[in-house]
């Protein structure tokens, strides 16, 4: 058994500030993608456990909500410093059960207090509006929380994705209600422990682990005023039909299938480096990876044969060794879904020129675990599946285009519309290209960067809503108008008056 904060081995749900013994004895097992190690199970959550915890939720909101937003703010920024104190420990569970390497997770980690930090100072700064309008009357508005707030978090970041969610609802003074992918269920167990022990009121953090039937019922609980998803699209349908069912508004981050796009006159060097951080960081397991290399012609070449040799060049292994560069995949199924890719883009005709298989030098401790070896694919064209194709893993395809209107469709040619990026000196054309292509994250001469004050999210098949910046928090808000009659005579409508509206 891992040691750390996995050592304990059997987590319970936790909800009303305390850990919560399910209804029924079913458990699911958390293992080691890298070695089918089983490090902890958690409940398979029931209906009524999730009610539970949606009530426990529901009998905090008023208490919360109420509190003052400096106290709220407080209590966020004393959450950011022990989280700040503890993200060695976080990582070390991060990387074991997702299988992404020590170093990426350390570097992940330690950004999370940010997040916190920064919801926690612009909470101060929400204000009503006020208004004289015609025929003597005063306006003004007041923001206030939702309640209880669903939060469906997934396994590639587990907590990452949480506490950008998690720090705009309960900065707003909502109460939220957690269930993690059950691929990734621990560390979300562990924050909620945590945001009790940072004074965080019991009830505020509700965490339900389980499967299906867990995320069905954290949907339609009635006590639930917000659903904020990321997952997949096919995941993120379900949950917009729920949430239409009980009219309650939801976020939705899903899926992408983000093209970069590198100019004739980029910097070869740095847009190479570039394209492999975007397609192999996390293993080609985000949303915002990059899968579909644009590449102008006359650079072609170069670009596929440097690209070709950067992935042959990392190094796939242990999570746990601060040297690795990529670790496996999540799964069996996630593992097998990229090599019917690699198997159809051959098919269709598209050449191989790194990767491709199940690396072969692995240890005998790993050769169970679910690695893919870092694959490029040139000549793909956008018939092609891996073209069209979320793979959501370490395969990438690179496409020659003519000139910019061409870079632009082929960019565009895509129901997807979350990220995207441009590599280019020319400054005026990344301006241009930035305001043609659909997505509603840009780099330029980067990747994959993100930040609290950075909108993020995208539209189509890539759902809708935003995370990050002020938008995140107002989602979270809902707006009330008050109006006030400052005339001293009422205008009687049906006695002879003469205003109506």
């Amino acid at each position: 058994m891992t040691a750390g904060l996995l050592a304990r081995g059997t987590f319970q749900l936790h909800y009303g500030g305390a850990e919560r013994e399910p209804r029924r004895s079913a458990r699911l097992e958390v293992r080691s993608p890298a070695t089918r190690e089983l490090l902890a199970t958690v409940p398979n959550a029931s209906p009524e456990d999730v009610l539970a915890a949606a009530s426990a939720a529901a009998a905090a909101a008023p208490a919360w909500a109420a509190t003052e937003t400096g106290e709220r703010a407080r209590l966020l920024r004393g959450l950011a410093e022990l989280l700040r104190g503890r993200m060695a420990d976080l990582a070390d569970v991060e990387s074991a059960v997702t299988g992404r390497p020590i170093r990426e997770m350390r570097a992940q980690m330690s950004r999370i207090p940010e997040w916190l930090e920064y919801f926690a100072g612009i909470i101060l700064g929400v204000e009503g509006e006020a208004n004289r309008v015609n025929g003597g009357f005063l306006t003004y508005t007041s923001l206030e929380p939702y309640g209880v707030c669903t939060l469906l978090t997934p396994w590639n970041h587990p907590i990452l994705i949480l506490v950008k969610k998690l720090a705009a609802a309960l900065a707003a003074g909502n109460v939220c209600l957690v269930k993690p992918s059950e691929l990734a269920p621990v560390s979300p167990l562990i924050l909620a422990e945590w945001c009790c022990e940072a004074g965080l009121p019991a009830g505020t953090v509700n965490v339900v682990t389980g499967g299906a039937d867990a995320g069905r019922a954290v949907c339609t609980a009635e006590p639930v005023r917000r659903i904020d998803l990321t997952g997949g699209t096919e995941t993120g349908k379900r949950v917009a039909a729920a949430a239409a069912e009980r009219l309650v508004p939801c976020t939705l981050e899903l899926g992408g299938k983000a093209p970069v796009i590198v100019a004739e006159d980029a910097d070869l060097e740095e847009a190479v480096a570039g394209a492999t951080f975007a397609a192999f960081v996390a293993a080609g397991q985000t949303c915002v990876s990059g899968t579909r290399f644009l590449v102008a012609a006359r650079r072609y070449e170069e670009f596929v044969t440097r690209l070709a040799a950067r992935a042959a060049a990392l190094k796939v292994g242990d999570p746990a060794d601060p040297g690795t560069d990529m670790g496996p995949v999540i799964s069996a199924n996630a593992q097998a879904r990229c090599l019917d890719h690699v198997a159809a883009a051959k098919a269709a005709g598209a050449r191989l020129v790194a990767g491709g298989c199940i690396p072969n030098s692995l240890p005998p401790a790993l050769q169970g675990g679910f690695f893919v070896a870092p694959t490029v694919f040139a000549d793909v064209n956008p018939r092609m599946r891996l073209f069209r194709e979320e793979v959501f893993g370490p395969i990438v395809g690179v496409t020659p285009f003519r000139d910019d209107a061409e870079a632009i469709a082929l960019a565009n040619d895509t129901p997807y519309a979350l990220g995207a990026a441009i590599w280019t000196k020319d400054v005026t054309r990344a301006h241009r290209w930035a305001a043609e292509l659909q997505a509603g994250v840009i780099w330029v001469n980067d990747h994959h960067k993100n930040d609290p004050r950075s909108v993020w999210g995208g539209w189509g098949a890539s759902g809708y809503g935003k995370e990050n910046g002020w938008d995140a928090l107002k989602s979270y808000l809902k707006k009330k108008s008050v109006v006030v009659r400052t005339s001293p005579a009422f205008d009687d409508w049906f006695a002879g008056g003469g205003r109506y509206g």
